[in-house]
């Protein structure tokens, strides 16, 4: 049986609808939340992905800022635009692309960033709530990949989850938020050494790993629920996962693609936190 697939397209439309209706009531009391976003350098990806921040502010009718500076700007002239972003009125969320120039330093920036305004949840104070089960802003993957598994219907306690990849953008954070759902969590990464064999116990599989169609059918038990993150670009030019989908999907229950699975969720995610963001500087959740 072929497994049903999981439209993070869809998914990412049905948020946006809700959030794009918040802030329509917002803007009737004079409030509209604001996003700024700086890109140092000339990225080709990071170029990408903030023109489509920048278009799916528009489009929710958020207020948008992009700050795109060069990559010889320094280390302190960029900590200097995140403190002055801290202090405006007009952003409720802050957003330094990643990856940044050698030499500047990445903890330095993000450490800067107000916790109330670190909409990609990186930020110490941020990730510590996020350890103890307090309340914070979420990072962005992580927080759609749980939406996504909970859009099939699978009740996640009780479950156990394998988390292949152990990042601390992607496999930590969603190991934790599988926990906070009351899922058992297994950690797999590079020195494991009976990965294939934890990964069959898995009734939901999440695979960050950066290597493209690394996890097959061999990998994947009967029915589970298996969480694509990867995102490779093949010698054809071609989007691959780190799942080889063809052989997986005639044995899982239920799979994301790549691309339009985990994809579409980061940004839309992204644009939840702010909004999440701006009513609690305003005491308005």
């Amino acid at each position: 049986m072929t497994a049903a697939i999981i439209s993070g397209k869809q998914v990412s439309d049905e948020i946006r609808i809700d959030i794009a209706r918040e802030v329509a009531g917002l803007a009737e009391r004079g409030v509209k939340p604001g996003l700024a976003v700086i890109l140092v350098g000339e990225d080709a990806g990071s170029q990408v992905y903030v023109r489509n921040k920048e278009k799916s502010c528009i489009s929710l009718g958020f207020h948008s800022e992009v700050y795109r500076l060069d990559a010889s700007t320094s280390q302190q002239e960029l900590l200097a635009l995140v403190e002055q972003l801290n202090t405006n009125n007009d952003i409720d969320g802050i957003l330094v692309q990643l990856p940044l120039p050698a030499h500047i330093e990445e903890k330095a920036v993000i450490d800067a960033i107000a916790v109330e305004k670190d909409v990609d949840g990186f930020h110490p104070v941020n990730v510590g709530n996020l350890v103890i089960g307090a309340d914070s802003l979420l990072p962005c993957t992580p927080a759609g990949v749980i939406e996504l598994i909970k859009r099939t219907g699978t009740g996640l306690a009780g479950k156990h989850a394998v988390v292949i990849g152990r990042s601390n953008i992607v496999g930590k954070p969603v190991s934790l938020l599988l926990q906070r759902e009351h899922a058992t969590v297994t950690m797999c990464h590079s020195r494991t050494a009976n990965m294939a064999e934890l990964s069959r116990q898995a009734d939901i599989l999440v695979v960050a790993i950066g290597r493209a169609n690394f996890i097959d059918a061999s990998y994947v038990k009967p029915g589970a629920v298996v969480i694509d993150v990867g995102m490779n670009r093949l010698d054809n030019g071609k989007l691959a996962g780190d799942v080889d989908f063809e052989s997986a999907k005639e044995v899982a229950g239920y799979i994301t693609p790549v691309p339009g699975g985990v994809g579409p969720m980061t940004i839309t995610m992204l644009m939840s936190n702010t909004l999440v963001a701006a009513k609690r500087r305003r005491g308005l959740e």
